[in-house]
Parts: structure tokens; C-alpha cells; sequence
């Protein structure tokens, strides 16, 4: 089961472009520290990634604090001009970074989410969009939106992508929540995208919004993390609110959830930063040992955490 270490990260609001949040964190390894990816949000709200690096035996142990984004915003009328989210990153040949991010639009009522990609030629201090435009946006498949990709390269040089997809609205409280369900494509070169048939996870009576699935192969197995909610009262209602979820696919289509395995639930102790929502999972394995980061209430305003596996 996953055993609970507490809190790495929550922004103190000490630097102007990280006022509140420290949400969807990714784990990138460095060969003496562990790089912690993050998206956090300036006095406007609007989102920007950036980092920390820890310690990799004691992540709580914070080595270096960076003090500017690593991505900016799109211009007017782009995609992402009004927050951009990281969501996988990705180690090329020549040295270079990919970053898959979510980007930003907010809408009259609502907002809208498109897949951006970018590129670092620094060791992933910066990087720069490498389109103007969204390598994935909505669609035939994808009604609303399209965000939060996990991406694999396969032994055979395939692309292998999960990622959520907006599939409807629904007013409720007068405000319009959004369904949005995981699913999967494929690509010979990581941009330009076949998107399966298949749902990865579809909507049932409680699963109404699936939370940036985190994907990884072992022992010929893709297995994911994910987290979950119900459209109502989420926000509020700690039984509504987003917990994780596990799934196992033999093929990276078809999936199997297996939630009784997950080996990890919200807090119990209303005083617990996770007590509220448990969401937002990344894993990832150092020196035989197996990790997971994680974000708790407020969707990341309450920073985030990790956990270690102990059989």
C-alpha cells in the first residue's frame, strides 16, 4: 500500500508569479536531484509552470526554489493566452525537452482546454511553444476540450497517448460543470495524433470527470493513475470530490479499473492537507523504490504531497 509522507510544496506567495497553487506535479529525474514540475498561479489566477528540486531520499528536503515560469502565455486570441498547465514531459535524442501542456482559454461562462507542446533547448529552464496553434483541440472526438496528456514511447517507436476529452456541459447550481472523460491516440512522430474509438475510462454513475491520468509500463503492463469526481458539489463535498483511481490495459486501449488496488485515499483527519480531495497523481520509481505525487484540497491550493509503496 502507499504510505503517506505529507506535504513537499505550497506556495508561500512570496514570488509574483506564484501567488497560490501548486498543481499537476510531475517528477523529472536528475542524476543527483529530483526535479518537481508544477503548475502554479500568479494574482490574476492565470497558470504558468515552474519547479522545484528536491531531495530524492527525503523530497520535503527543497534544494532550489525557481523564481520565474518556465513557459510563458500565448498571445491574444491563442490558445493558451490565459494559463498554460503542464502535463508530460518527454526526453528526445539531440538532448532536448518536449513539454505536452494544457492551455487556456476562459470563455463567457466557461473556459476551454487545448493540448500545446513545447520545447526546451536548456536543460528544461525554459521552453518555447514549437506552434503557434494546439497539436490537439476539440473535435469530433473531443466536443469541448482536449488536455492533461501522459505519453509513452513504445519499443516499437509508437506514440502512446492518454489524455482527457470534454465531452459535455451540464448546469448545475447555475454554473455550467463540465464532463470529461480519459482517452487514447497514438503517433509515429508525437505531434500529430489518431485518437482511438475506444474510451479509456468512460462516464458511469459517479465517474463524471476524470483527473490527468498518469501512465507507465511494467512487466509488458500499462498501468495508470488517475483521479475521479462527481459533476455536483465537488467543490464542497468531500464524498463528491476528486479520489484516485487505478486501471491496468494489456494493449494501451482497453482498459480495466481496478480502483480496489489503488492502496491510497483521502484523509480522514480534517486537519490533513488531503482530507477534501485526493487528486492529480504522478508516479515515478528511484533506486528500486516506488513514489507518488499528489495533489490534496483546492484542486493544488493546498500544494502537494508524496507517498512510498511498502508491500
Amino acid at each position: 500500500m502507499w504510505v503517506k509522507k505529507g506535504v513537499i510544496y505550497k506556495p508561500d506567495g512570496s514570488l509574483a508569479h506564484s501567488q497560490s497553487h501548486a498543481q499537476v506535479p510531475f517528477a523529472y529525474k536528475h542524476k543527483d536531484f529530483l526535479r518537481i514540475y508544477f503548475s502554479t498561479r500568479d494574482n490574476s489566477t492565470q497558470s504558468r509552470p515552474t519547479f522545484i528540486d528536491v531531495d530524492y531520499d527525503d523530497p520535503k528536503k527543497i534544494l532550489y526554489v525557481h523564481d520565474r515560469p518556465v513557459l510563458e502565455l500565448g498571445g491574444p486570441g491563442e490558445y493558451d493566452e490565459t494559463g498554460a498547465m503542464p502535463a508530460w514531459f518527454v526526453d528526445r535524442p539531440n538532448g532536448d525537452i518536449w513539454l505536452y501542456y494544457t492551455g487556456w482559454n476562459r470563455t463567457h461562462n466557461s473556459y476551454r482546454l487545448s493540448m500545446g507542446l513545447s520545447v526546451s533547448h536548456d536543460g528544461g529552464l525554459t521552453f518555447k511553444k514549437m506552434f503557434r496553434g494546439p497539436i490537439m483541440d476539440r473535435s469530433i472526438q473531443n466536443p469541448l476540450w482536449a488536455a492533461q496528456p501522459s505519453v509513452l514511447i513504445d519499443d516499437d517507436g509508437t506514440w502512446r497517448m492518454w489524455y482527457i476529452s470534454g465531452h459535455k456541459c451540464e448546469v448545475i447550481h447555475d454554473y455550467p460543470e463540465p464532463y470529461y472523460r480519459a482517452q487514447s491516440a497514438t503517433s509515429k512522430d508525437g505531434i500529430h495524433w489518431e485518437i482511438s474509438d475506444i474510451p479509456t475510462l468512460d462516464f458511469d454513475d459517479f465517474l463524471h470527470a476524470v483527473g490527468r491520468p498518469s501512465v507507465f509500463k511494467e512487466d509488458g503492463i500499462y498501468k495508470m493513475y488517475y483521479s475521479y469526481r462527481h459533476s455536483r458539489d465537488y467543490r464542497t463535498d468531500r464524498n463528491q470530490s476528486y479520489r484516485l483511481g487505478y486501471a491496468e490495459s494489456a494493449d494501451g486501449t482497453t482498459w480495466e479499473r481496478k480502483d480496489h488496488l489503488v492502496g491510497i485515499a483521502k484523509s480522514d483527519n480534517p486537519e490533513d492537507f488531503d482530507y477534501e480531495m485526493i487528486d492529480y497523481a504522478n508516479f515515478y520509481q528511484h533506486n528500486g523504490k516506488r513514489y507518488l505525487l499528489y495533489n490534496g484540497n483546492g484542486f493544488g491550493a493546498a500544494g502537494f504531497g508524496y507517498a512510498v509503496w511498502e508491500d
